[in-house]
């Protein structure tokens, strides 16, 4: 199948064989399940997928890949199609029984973060996630506090799911070949999410505020909503920096702080 990678859309199409295989383990698709991939790209994964659960649901921007997968999938299993932009698609709709997603995907680099958002927005009809992304936003994912790559996207996504990094995947196994390392990570949504869906807006937005400036303490970042009194009397440190705080105080913050209008 013959395509050129688009700059626009953030392809980079996986090819080893030996990576697919290894993702495809990692996955380990069922008959029964429902699996859904984004960006399925040029049938790397989706062909192996059906392979071993006979129908998958796929969600894809660019329309001239659709027919081209449409024809190679055919023989192999039931595919249905979905050409939309995957930050907006519904991805509950997909869901018409009891049974969870499973979602699969090589995540452009370009739209990961915000595609990662609005996927915790409907984590409720989500079984697990497995997606390829760049190694350091992967990192960034799974950090704990008190490193440099903890801050609002990993306390965003461990709020809603544990995080588990698989393994990383060099340059050379994709076409084009990025200018970066890519990992592989499983995100499998929490049973008792630790703050609700409808909070994560405002929740965000206090975060983005709390680790604005990471150099200044936790009292000068929240200055204006909290004070050091205020803080001190949550029984967490004001001089600290934000990125020593764990999950749990970051809430206890959030919640004593004043409702933004």
């Amino acid at each position: 199948m013959s395509h050129r990678p688009r700059k626009r859309f953030g392809q980079n199409f996986l090819h080893d064989q030996a990576v697919i295989e290894h993702i495809l383990a990692c996955i380990d698709p069922q008959p029964g399940q429902r699996l859904v991939e984004i960006g399925p790209g040029q049938g790397a994964l989706t062909r192996g997928m059906l392979q071993r659960a006979g129908e998958l649901d796929a969600v894809e921007l660019d329309r001239d890949l659709l027919e081209p997968l449409r024809r190679t999938c055919a023989p192999i299993g039931m595919l249905r199609l979905h050409n939309a932009d995957a930050l907006k698609f519904d991805f509950r709709s997909l869901r018409h029984d009891e049974r969870r997603l499973r979602l699969v995907g090589n995540l452009p680099y370009n739209i990961s973060t915000p595609l990662l958002f609005h996927l915790i927005g409907q984590a409720d009809a989500i079984e697990d996630m497995h997606f390829m992304l760049q190694k350091e936003v992967v990192e960034r994912m799974a950090a704990a506090p008190g490193g440099k790559a903890y801050g609002r996207l990993s306390v965003m996504l461990q709020l809603s799911c544990e995080v588990s990094p698989l393994f990383v995947i060099g340059p050379e196994s994709f076409d084009p070949p990025p200018k970066v390392d890519s990992s592989v990570v499983r995100l499998r949504p929490l049973a008792a999410p630790r703050l609700a869906v409808a909070q994560h807006a405002a929740f965000s937005t206090f975060l983005t505020k709390a680790f604005g400036q990471r150099r200044k303490t936790l009292r000068n970042n929240l200055k204006g909503l909290l004070d050091g009194g205020q803080i001190a009397a949550l029984g967490i440190d004001p001089t600290v920096r934000t990125e020593t705080l764990a999950i749990e105080d970051l809430i206890r913050l959030f919640e004593a702080a004043p409702t933004p209008e």
